[in-house]
């Protein structure tokens, strides 16, 4: 890669190096667990996850404030935002299914809703004396 400034080659950045390539081992783990649903491993790699991404975005931080990270340093670390979002999606949207099946399945004793179906409310009935 040649500098921008300068277009003289950029300067290695092992560090960084490093750092992109913890993030990606972390998420590659991250997904295995996932693919294996074993929960107490996904937990214990999503906080791996968590703890490279920081250091990674704090190596990264420094290195741009002195205008120094090589943009296919920045390609990888944008692919692997990328990938923990699509992790992060992914996992909501199973989370938001599995609400609606636990739901169905057990629903509610109480009514969640302040109407009912034909818009009166459902509320308990006031007692003598009650502010409204």
């Amino acid at each position: 890669m040649l500098h921008s400034r300068l277009m003289l080659p950029a300067p290695p950045q092992p560090e960084l190096e490093t750092a992109i390539g913890v993030v990606e081992g972390r998420l590659a783990a991250l997904a295995e667990a996932l693919r294996q649903r074993d929960m107490p491993e996904v937990d214990r790699r999503a906080s791996e996850l968590h703890r490279a991404l920081a250091d990674a975005v704090s190596h990264f931080g420094h290195a741009a404030r002195k205008g120094q990270v090589a943009p296919a340093l920045r390609t990888r670390l944008a692919t692997a935002g990328a990938v923990v979002a699509a992790q992060r999606e992914s996992l909501a949207r199973a989370t938001a299914a599995l609400d609606r099946a636990i739901d169905v399945l057990l629903p509610r004793e109480t009514p969640t809703a302040l109407y009912d179906a034909a818009g009166i409310a459902a509320r308990a009935p006031r007692r003598a004396g009650a502010v409204a």
